[in-house]
């Protein structure tokens, strides 16, 4: 009876480790997302118009920072939420990286934290709800796109002209200014295995947004 118990401990704490280890790897992959050709071009945003430059950086932040099926509901670590009436908040355990032990409340397709959210939101969103102190600011795919091509055509906020610097072929200098905020653009503290792909990414966006073979 007694080495049948044992077994049977030993089974439920082998199969535990299985568990673990599928769930880590899982997370892992996450955290290094693999470039193939399959994947070389990132979705299209869902907001229309705007500069196609910064259209094509956008994309490319995309690559590196949530390169999934569903990038607009994606949290850190590869789980969806299906309601964007405002940020997730949802903080997530980080397992891998300078951050281990921490956690992140990462969201959406640029990956927003929410307290960056907010602060960009009420700068940038164009259809805030609420009054006074009670602002709601939705994270519907086309206020994230909006907020975030505001943001970055805003000159003040970069002390630089970042359409004007990608018009003059400068991306490595846009890359190392933005990498303080999406760190796996190379320059960061969290590069990616997507990370030497993302100039050819560039590249790619921009022809499509310029709808343009020859760029």
């Amino acid at each position: 009876m007694g080495k049948k118990l044992n077994l049977a401990i030993i089974l439920v704490i082998g199969s535990m480790i299985v568990l673990f280890q599928t769930n880590f790897k899982t997370i892992l992959k996450w955290s290094r997302p693999q470039m193939t050709r399959r994947n070389y071009r990132t979705k299209p945003l869902v907001m229309k118009g705007g500069d196609p430059y910064i259209r094509a950086l956008m994309r490319t932040i995309t690559a590196s920072e949530s390169n999934v099926s569903r990038p607009y509901h994606v949290l850190y670590g590869g789980k969806y939420v299906h309601d964007l009436s405002k940020h997730p908040n949802k903080c997530i355990p980080i397992v891998v990286g300078p951050n281990t032990g921490n956690c992140t409340t990462a969201a959406g397709r640029y990956q927003f934290l929410n307290y960056t959210w907010y602060e960009k939101a009420k700068l940038y969103h164009p259809k805030m709800s609420g009054f006074m102190w009670w602002k709601n600011y939705s994270f519907e795919p086309q206020y994230q796109d909006a907020v975030v091509h505001a943001w970055l055509t805003d000159s003040q906020a970069w002390g630089t002209d970042i359409a004007l610097l990608l018009r003059q072929g400068k991306i490595d200098k846009v890359f190392r200014l933005l990498s303080g905020t999406w760190t796996s653009l190379g320059y960061g503290i969290e590069n990616n295995s997507m990370t030497p792909y993302l100039r050819s990414i560039y590249r790619q966006m921009l022809r499509e947004e310029l709808g343009s073979v020859d760029v």
